[in-house]
């Protein structure tokens, strides 16, 4: 196949690359290097060729806006860029396939348990807002140009030197200032980077919109307990939840500049879980337990 991967250089279109290049043409796009060279925010691409498949993982994420200009960088960069990249594609002729990398943030929520793809759309945040708005675009042009359109809505991903939330418990952990609050057992969604790219070729001709996760979802103990061990650290110290309320009320009085406070504990205890079963149930989707993989594999090299 002719396929055309988007966010070529990012966390997980690298392993998309890795995955798919065995008995495929895989064409690269990033803004710094590979086959096309653009920023996707800013103009749309020149393709050579059409494309049987393409994969659309370029994106914002891994930051939190601090003002107006940050927030509609998310814009930009997520839904401007989408547009862009649909504009190219048209000039040579629309693939046969297209795949959205989306996120879990679409559904706007702090808590919950098994949330499933029917669930409304209620993100308030500029980049789930972005996601949402990319989704409904993708979908859109894909049924107008008759394109087998896939969505798939992810969790934290894993794998090797992981960005954002994992990224950050890594390095506290291994710099001996991690800690866990209330016995570290809210769980949380999360998925491996191979999984996804393994499962994008079959999921590609099908379509639809799926939520993908390993389907155990770790809590935060024994997430950093595996990952204390594999760096031969010390099982992290837990903070009785009454001290962490404190220090979230201390922080509320503060202000914006507390690295801390009430609205961040709660979501710190709180389950945050999505539901799968619908690509297990269609497309035998069937993860790898992220522990199991943590056990056996170092994140950081």
């Amino acid at each position: 196949m002719e396929i055309l991967v988007t966010g070529a250089n990012g966390f997980l279109g690298k392993s998309i690359v890795n995955e798919l290049s065995e008995g495929n043409i895989i064409s690269s796009l990033s803004r710094t290097s590979k086959d096309y060279k653009v920023s996707l925010d800013i103009k749309s691409p020149n393709f050579l060729q059409k494309f049987d498949l393409v994969i659309h993982a370029a994106g914002k994420a891994h930051s939190i806006p601090k003002n107006a200009v940050d927030k509609k960088e998310f814009f930009d960069v997520n839904v401007t860029g989408t547009l862009n990249l649909l504009k190219g594609l048209e000039k040579v002729g629309v693939p046969d396939q297209f795949v959205f990398v989306s996120s879990v943030s679409v559904y706007g929520r702090e808590s919950g348990i098994n949330i499933n793809e029917e669930h409304v759309l209620q993100a308030a945040d500029a980049y789930g807002l972005s996601k949402i708005e990319a989704e409904v675009l993708v979908m859109e042009w894909c049924k107008k140009h008759n394109v087998v359109c896939t969505i798939l809505r992810l969790p934290l991903l894993v794998g090797e030197n992981p960005p954002g939330n994992l990224g950050i418990m890594i390095k506290a952990i291994d710099k001996g200032y991690y800690f866990n609050i209330g016995g570290g057992k809210a769980r949380k969604s999360m998925v491996l980077l191979q999984d996804v790219a393994e499962f994008i070729p079959k999921v590609a001709a099908f379509g639809g919109i799926y939520n993908l996760t390993d389907s155990f979802h770790p809590n935060f103990l024994e997430l950093s307990s595996v990952i204390s061990k594999q760096k031969n650290k010390k099982i992290p110290f837990d903070l009785p939840l009454i001290v962490a309320k404190v220090l979230g009320f201390v922080g509320d009085l503060l202000g914006s500049n507390a690295p801390i406070n009430s609205n961040k504990i709660k979501k710190i205890i709180s389950d945050l879980t999505f539901d799968d079963t619908k690509a297990r149930k269609q497309l035998e989707w069937n993860p790898h337990p992220v522990l199991e993989y943590l056990k056996n594999n170092s994140l950081v090299h």
